[in-house]
């Protein structure tokens, strides 16, 4: 992490701690070095803030094409080092991000990824989506599961006097199982259920979403 990486997270860490009742557990299962997958729920758009000042190391996330339009988020965004993702994007442009995610982790960087690639309106875990399993298989690198819960009660402007209880919840590293030759579309699917399924037991029964039965 760099010296303005370092300002700017105490500054905007400061700042949380006043307008949010907010907590880090686990921080002790994070890596200090090495390569590293930081996977997540994603509730609002507060969670990419929330895990880059809960973690000791800066986080790399991956971000749709559209945050990149807007000409204020766009140099925040760059210096941030989020690297883009076109959702709808033809096979070469979704190729292109995976390449930008691997490069970042063969310097041994950490990137975050939301596998449900939405926010989810209720809360819920949503099904997981195959790209980020797609990565870690083919890097091998760990994965670290997080589970946020309490920014589903970020809502209106009431909660900058309620000061909602926002808990990020750091869970042991892991790799996913190894499979011989290309992945097809099953075993990309049984992945992506490990590794959401490793989210789940992070968050409350009620948060647990598509993954609940699993995780009970």
């Amino acid at each position: 992490m760099t010296w303005h990486q370092r300002i700017v997270g105490a500054i905007v860490r400061t700042l949380f701690r006043l307008l949010l009742s907010w907590e880090a557990r686990g921080r002790e299962n994070v890596p200090p070095t090495g390569p590293l997958i930081v996977i997540a729920n994603h509730v609002h758009l507060f969670d990419p803030i929330l895990l880059l000042i809960s973690f000791p190391r800066w986080v790399s996330f991956m971000a749709k094409e559209e945050l990149f339009r807007n000409p204020f988020l766009r140099p925040i965004l760059r210096w941030a080092q989020v690297f883009v993702v076109r959702r709808q994007g033809t096979t070469a442009e979704k190729r292109q991000a995976i390449e930008q995610a691997k490069d970042l982790l063969d310097r041994g960087l950490v990137i975050g990824m939301f596998p449900e690639g939405k926010r989810s309106r209720e809360g819920k875990l949503l099904p997981g989506r195959t790209g980020t399993a797609r990565i870690a298989s083919q890097t091998g690198v760990f994965l670290l599961p997080v589970g946020i819960t309490g920014t589903d009660k970020i809502k209106g402007i009431t909660w900058l006097w309620r000061r909602p209880h926002i808990i990020v919840n750091i869970g042991q590293p892991f790799r996913l199982p190894s499979f011989d030759g290309r992945l097809n579309k099953t075993q990309l699917q049984l992945l992506t259920t490990n590794l959401m399924s490793e989210i789940a037991v992070l968050l409350p029964p009620e948060y647990q979403g598509a993954y609940g039965e699993r995780t009970d």
